[in-house]
């Protein structure tokens, strides 16, 4: 267990946990909502940012180091073993949840600095791989760094309101930091990384680099206006560009779905579940327009409650992120496992084909439960326009979409159990003790 603390396994795993813990939760507020008990009003910010601190960030951090790794060919050295960073990031995502538990904004304020402090420590690293990938003709140098900037501001955001020093503007410095993290850092970062990892999973060449690049430059554009738009209160022109981010990324659609079609390839559970992330997440961009066209007219034209932008987040949320990363989990694990417990390259191949055909085990029903899950929320939503919430179809149809859900998660987090669990067959596992590798030696001479 030694040789994995605190390399990018450790940042993975645990970020997985966090994000599978507070999904948990996250049901839990679900169900209290619809069944007319809601629970305390703080478990939803803990939810939110368990996921996106504790969770996403941890994931992404993990990701960056893998590919520095990957990179700098240096995965069995010490430069990616990041002690003080991993147990700083998990401290402060805890104290972040104390204070909200606690309703003490004091204690939110500094654990956002912290935040920031690990942030800033993971920095260049993040920055100079950025500069690496302007040799890649999609031109993602651009997007990373835009995601960066954008986590660091919305960061900062974030401990101005928690301090109370943006009071008088506090409605727009919500808007902001929400948007900046989710749409600017997460969705920005993810959307680079899927640029760069579903050709690899596929083993093709991606199906156009202008497209590639258009894309690279249109969202962050459109992003930037579209900030605009919020601090000048102006609804027509978040609509206008919200036309543009829908034609991004509905081009970046059709760039990844012509891929894959030209690829030849039958599909994995990585493939299946980044182009299922791709599909929610146009669904998301349509759903923020006709959000914001709602609310021309006033009053709106149709009501817009808790359980609706339950609905509309979650389609983020689960439907794209959380399917971006079991996507890139299914791919990675294999690569990085397979890496760590072999040292002869020619035999990582026959392990990481082992350890991949675990992760593809159930693949149909993983991702079928994970989406009709997500569709649940949109459903449950588009029927509170027509019966209360104490009518049995809709306790019929939130059961139905937590079991979906949490059978989907249930899967895959026996799969990485099974993965982790897996040894080599046939191999010698690269371990500090030589006296196991004397006595695998001796029992399979050919090893």
């Amino acid at each position: 267990m030694d040789r994995f603390s605190f390399r990018p396994l450790t940042f993975l795993i645990t970020g997985f946990g966090w994000l599978l813990l507070s999904s948990l939760v996250g049901l839990a507020v679900m169900i209290g909502l619809v069944h007319g008990t809601p629970l305390p009003s703080w478990l939803r910010l803990v939810h939110v940012h368990a996921i996106l601190i504790g969770g996403i960030l941890q994931l992404m951090i993990g990701g960056l180091l893998a590919s520095q790794s990957s990179d700098s060919q240096s995965g069995h050295t010490g430069a990616n073993s990041r002690p003080w960073l991993f147990a700083t990031l998990n401290a402060a995502t805890v104290l972040l949840l104390i204070g909200f538990g606690l309703g003490n904004m004091m204690i939110v304020g500094g654990a956002g600095i912290v935040v920031i402090g690990a942030v800033a420590s993971i920095a260049p690293v993040a920055w100079q791989l950025a500069r690496q990938s302007q040799t890649q003709p999609t031109g993602s140098s651009w997007l990373y760094r835009f995601s960066l900037i954008s986590l660091f501001v919305g960061l900062v955001i974030s401990v101005a309101m928690a301090f109370q020093f943006v009071q008088q503007y506090y409605a727009y410095a919500r808007l902001l930091h929400l948007h900046l993290i989710l749409l600017g850092f997460v969705t920005m970062a993810m959307i680079g990384a899927t640029h760069r990892l579903l050709p690899i999973v596929l083993n093709a060449e991606l199906y156009s680099l202008k497209l590639a690049r258009f894309v690279m430059i249109a969202l962050p554009a459109g992003f930037a206006i579209l900030i605009g738009g919020f601090i000048t209160s102006s609804l027509h022109l978040e609509l206008a560009v919200g036309g543009l981010l829908i034609l991004s990324i509905g081009l970046y659609a059709y760039n990844l779905l012509r891929t894959w079609i030209g690829s030849g390839h039958q599909g994995n559970a990585a493939s299946d579940h980044l182009l299922i992330a791709t599909f929610f997440l146009v669904l998301m961009m349509v759903m923020g327009v006709l959000v914001g066209a709602n609310f021309l007219p006033q009053p709106p034209v149709l009501p817009f409650g808790s359980l609706h932008l339950a609905a509309y987040t979650h389609m983020a949320l689960i439907g794209f992120m959380l399917q971006t990363v079991i996507g890139a989990l299914s791919y990675g694990i294999p690569e990085i496992l397979a890496a760590s417990r072999i040292a002869s390259r020619k035999k990582q191949g026959p392990y990481r084909d082992q350890l991949a055909a675990i992760m593809d085990r159930w693949r149909a029903v993983q991702l079928i439960g994970l989406s009709l899950g997500t569709m649940g929320f949109g459903l449950l939503a588009a029927m509170a326009w027509n019966f209360p919430l104490s009518a049995l179809s809709i306790q019929i149809a939130s059961w139905v979409t937590v079991g979906l859900l949490l059978g989907s998660l249930t899967i895959f987090t026996a799969k990485l159990a099974w993965a982790f669990g897996a040894s080599p067959s046939g191999v010698v596992v690269s371990l500090p003790n030589k006296l196991l590798k004397e006595s695998t030696t001796a029992i399979d001479p050919a090893a």
